[in-house]
């Protein structure tokens, strides 16, 4: 029997059409035989981060089952996004797509290929404001996902669609 893990997901871009290139991730993610996605955060435009001359970001978060490892879990994020033609160029850059694994179960790993939880996430109000829509007591580092969201910065950061089906519907 295959044993079923939850973990989370944070997705990004803001070249092209990043709602819709984020639909298309998340369908990918649902059609592959070991994940099944549980639950997805509103959608939200937020000012860039990083490198802040350049377009406002859309980003959602989706929580999943999966029976892959986590390395295998990346994996299959990374071939998505190579199939979507993201190109990594610049850190903190402009992106058609972006899907990093924040959590996977209660594992954690500071191997620099796979960091769990993603480091920074903690830090990151584009990602704890739609995380904290699907898995708001999920301990991250100690707290949950709601506490550390008490504390980080959020300005700018607005619901861009509150419908949680915003994905099945791009």
């Amino acid at each position: 029997m295959t044993a079923w893990t939850l973990a989370t997901l944070g997705l990004g871009g803001n070249i092209g059409e990043p709602r819709l290139a984020m639909a298309e991730a998340l369908a990918a993610i649902d059609r592959h035989a070991d994940c099944r996605v549980v639950a997805v955060s509103r959608l939200y435009r937020t000012p860039p981060w990083g490198r802040t001359d350049q377009a406002d970001f859309f980003n959602a978060c989706a929580s999943l089952e999966t029976a892959l490892a986590p390395k295998a879990l990346l994996d299959l994020c990374l071939s998505i996004e190579r199939d979507m033609k993201r190109e990594r160029i610049e850190r903190w850059g402009p992106r058609t797509i972006d899907i990093d694994v924040l959590t996977y179960g209660d594992v954690s790993s500071p191997d620099p290929a796979l960091s769990i939880p993603h480091p920074r996430m903690t830090e990151r109000g584009f990602v704890l404001m739609p995380l904290a829509d699907i898995a708001p007591d999920l301990a991250v580092e100690g707290r949950t996902v709601r506490a550390w969201l008490d504390d980080a910065d959020v300005a700018g950061i607005a619901v861009a669609d509150a419908d949680r089906d915003w994905w099945r519907r791009a």
